[in-house]
């Protein structure tokens, strides 16, 4: 499999390294930068490094087309979905993505009502794919991505009824010597938390609610422990639904206060603004300053300490009739995911997923057509796969509420 790489970052960077180590996958991999897909392609020397501008679909296109692709491995942030989507279509290959085409809140009333959605503007062209015969696999990192296969293995496995699907999120991570260090792209980080998060429950459908709203204790394993959640805004509540019989899919973060802080005051600021505007003469978006002052959170690794934990609760009735509550979970080990891969534990993370994806299709263990999430696919051979690479997954029964 021939596979265009696009976005050469932390993440991208993991996957190369992930993906080197196995046999079905050759890469072309491509960014702005041309430094930096060459670092990304020093994970072996096969690898070709390119320079690409991931807004430009013609020459998205015609890079898959020159190099032979099969695939179009989309490792950028969301504001480059649509134009490498549409690419992948024109060129007629197979499209993934770990975070999905931009929200848009509703102008009158964000905090109760969804504007444009997460992933709408691909949905939208879901028709085009099937007839094209091809297969688009939309938010397929680790949240989203294996949190929707944990939620379809639970709905086919675990449960006769669902009540709540509900991604928790939590971490202890930390960073030596700064007072504030994203481990994430802080870019994507503000728009997914300062965005009106989005609900869903059978019977009303999708609404939103106000940012950190709803915050809970949630226990986490592997020793993280309790950890206060709230909810954000995130592709597997407009996911899930799609495919899952629920009453209710929730998705909630583990940011802590002094996080949470930072972003109000950035919001208060207008530092969150991804308008430009004028300094000095020069245009700048506010958001790009932002990260531009903080730390690339792929070269943390050797400061970060501790775990982060990937997951999905699920409620409701068992398949014996009786209630259920279990948390299927996925821990990833900064020091062990450094001294394996030389990769920070939250890039790592979310860069294995995409790479156990493609090898399923590579295999034809998936396959479909259409614009499709991980839960419309089979459970069991991702999870096999997982663990086969060595990084097993955990299913924690929980006695339920009220119970």
């Amino acid at each position: 499999m021939r596979i265009l790489l696009v976005g050469a970052g932390g993440v991208g960077t993991a996957f190369a390294r992930i993906a080197a180590r196995r046999p079905f996958a050759e890469l072309i991999i491509a960014d702005y930068d041309l430094a930096r897909a060459q670092h990304a392609a020093a994970a072996k020397d096969s690898y070709t490094a390119v320079r690409l501008d991931a807004r430009d679909e013609a020459a998205t296109a015609a890079l898959l087309t020159e190099h032979h692709c099969d695939v179009l491995m989309n490792a950028t942030d969301p504001r480059f979905v649509m134009p490498l989507f549409r690419a992948a279509l024109a060129a007629q290959v197979t499209y993934l993505d770990m975070a999905m085409s931009l929200s848009h809140p509703s102008p009158d009333e964000p905090y109760a009502r969804t504007g444009v959605k997460l992933g709408d503007e691909q949905f939208a062209m879901a028709e085009q794919w099937e007839q094209a015969g091809q297969l688009a696999l939309v938010g397929i990192g680790v949240e989203p991505g294996l949190s929707d296969v944990f939620a379809r293995y639970a709905a086919d496995e675990l449960f006769s009824e669902i009540d709540e699907v509900g991604v928790r999120d939590g971490a202890n991570l930390a960073v030596a010597g700064y007072d504030f260090a994203p481990t994430f792209s802080i870019w994507t980080t503000i728009e997914e938390c300062l965005n009106p998060p989005v609900i869903w429950e059978q019977g009303t459908g999708w609404f939103t609610t106000p940012p950190f709203s709803e915050p809970e204790t949630f226990t986490f394993p592997a020793g993280i422990g309790p950890v206060e959640c709230v909810n954000v805004e995130h592709e597997e509540v407009l996911l899930i639904p799609r495919w899952i019989d629920a009453k209710r899919v929730t998705f909630k973060y583990g940011l802590g206060e002094e996080f949470i802080g930072v972003l109000e005051t950035l919001h208060k600021l207008g530092l969150d603004s991804t308008s430009p505007v004028s300094v000095g003469g020069a245009s700048v978006s506010p958001r790009d300053v932002v990260a531009a002052c903080l730390p690339d959170p792929a070269t943390l690794g050797d400061k970060m300490s501790g775990l982060t934990c990937a997951g999905t609760w699920v409620t409701g009735t068992g398949t014996d009739g009786r209630p259920r509550e279990v948390y299927l979970s996925h821990v990833a080990d900064n020091a062990q995911t450094m001294a394996d891969y030389g990769s920070q534990a939250v890039v790592w993370q979310t860069a294995i997923n995409p790479v156990v994806a493609l090898e399923l299709l590579d295999s034809g263990a998936w396959s479909g057509a259409g614009v499709l999430g991980p839960e419309a696919l089979p459970p069991q051979p991702f999870l096999d796969l997982l663990t086969a690479y060595g990084s097993p997954w955990t299913c924690e029964e929980r006695t339920p509420t009220g119970t």
